[in-house]
């Protein structure tokens, strides 16, 4: 989750570039308390390609995607590509608690290299994972190959990083809200969870782009879950701040991050995540 050479990023990071303890943790909170959009893209893929015989989950972190589709399309076969065996693990972990053993298989496979031996797909889903690999065009041409013709492709990015804070005001004047801005407007400039819109580089890999949308979710959370994920993300992005925050504003970040405290995430009741996904559908003609 730190430098992957072509540039930084600060969340779902499907392709195994840089897994730390954390981020099977991370991925699975985000699609507990953020995972509206789940349902909602999974709609739109059901909407657009019915009755898909195989689905690729391209990059496939920890599963929930794998795990959504699977209920989605009850009678299809799910296969979750991902280049760390752990994440995989994890996968066909979730797929047994939710009771779709046998629907959703594993292959390990790394995007930056060739495209696996694996069945032509209906649908590839690729969440987060796209602006992962070295070479976006690339994989992009080598999903349009992996699917029958009329196949979907369906590529999903968090517009922006999760947000935690509300607009409270510190005992100094700081309003919480303005310091996140200023945090995630700082972390924007070492590009961070940085991708570009996809249509122009979905249409020169022959994709007719169908459908683009943008899906906002307020988190539906306990306190509890909360102060977990805002924490999670607060101590990744914290390593990432000496260079770049006001010494005040490391400070007030270290009191969020403290154990104990009147302003540490734990006893905050004021925390609510928001955030949002855009969505590209692409048909191969």
């Amino acid at each position: 989750m730190t430098t992957h050479g072509h540039h930084q990023h600060g969340h779902d990071n499907h392709n195994g570039h840089s897994h730390g303890a954390g981020l099977a943790e991370s991925l699975t909170l985000d699609a507990l308390i953020l995972g509206t959009y789940l349902e909602q893209a999974t709609a739109l893929a059901a909407e657009l390609t019915p009755t898909p015989g195989v689905i690729i989950d391209a990059g496939s972190g920890s599963g929930v995607g794998a795990v959504a589709l699977a209920q989605r399309f009850e009678n299809t076969h799910i296969i979750a590509l991902d280049k760390s065996a752990d994440m995989l693990g994890q996968t066909l972990e979730a797929a047994s608690k939710n009771g779709l053993t046998g629907q959703v298989t594993t292959v390990l496979a790394d995007l930056d290299e060739a495209w696996p031996e694996v069945a032509a797909a209906d649908l590839i889903w690729a969440s987060s994972s796209l602006h992962e690999v070295a070479d976006p065009e690339r994989s992009m041409g080598e999903m349009f190959a992996g699917l029958n013709a009329g196949g979907l492709l369906m590529v999903i990015e968090m517009d922006g990083l999760p947000c935690f804070l509300s607009a409270a005001t510190l005992a100094d004047g700081t309003e919480l809200a303005a310091l996140e801005a200023r945090l995630h407007a700082a972390l924007a400039q070492m590009r961070w969870n940085h991708h570009p819109d996809w249509r122009a580089g979905l249409e020169r890999a022959g994709f007719d782009v169908v459908e683009q949308r943008s899906y906002t979710a307020v988190g539906n959370s306990t306190p509890d879950l909360a102060s977990r994920y805002a924490r999670m993300f607060l101590e990744r992005i914290r390593t990432a701040m000496d260079d770049v925050a006001t010494a005040a504003d490391l400070a007030i970040l270290d009191s969020l991050l403290a154990s104990d405290g009147p302003e540490s995430l734990a006893s905050r009741t004021d925390l609510q995540v928001r955030g949002s996904r855009t969505v590209w559908a692409a048909r191969k003609p």
